[in-house]
């Protein structure tokens, strides 16, 4: 009996790219869909939370798909790319943005909170449907 190999042993730079790609996309669309949903039963503002916590979720996993993408280049020896400190100092900046972004969105919008989180925890949602789509293949 032969045992192949693990889905995640396999997974190429460009598979992962392609999975973040995805995630990055699921998010969106499950950030945007209710959010079309709240306008219409709770109003605007709780539809805006929503739509700041997906854009946020996206947002960061761009980011980690930018820091991924130079960390791999480092452990595969290549040459570093030249945007190496931009990536590096955006995704240290990101922090500081995205709480100016929540912390914007709760006094502008006087929206629901859980709104904002349900928003924030899409991402989580999604890396998590790609990696079961990835180990179900």
């Amino acid at each position: 009996m032969s045992e192949e190999p693990h889905p995640l042993v396999g997974l190429t730079d460009e598979a992962l790219q392609v999975l973040l790609r995805r995630a990055i996309r699921d998010t969106l669309i499950l950030g945007l869909i209710p959010a079309l949903v709240l306008l219409f039963v709770s109003g605007w503002r709780d539809a805006a939370m929503l739509a700041v916590g997906a854009a946020i979720s996206a947002a960061s996993i761009l980011e980690w798909q930018r820091l991924i993408r130079l960390i791999n280049a480092k452990l595969d020896k290549q040459k570093t790319p030249r945007s190496a400190l931009l990536v590096v100092s955006f995704f240290v900046l990101r922090l500081t943005v995205f709480a100016g972004a929540i912390y914007g969105s709760l006094k502008c919008f006087h929206g629901s909170v859980i709104a904002l989180l349900c928003g924030l925890g899409l991402a989580v949602v999604a890396m998590a449907w790609e990696a079961l789509r990835l180990l179900k293949e």
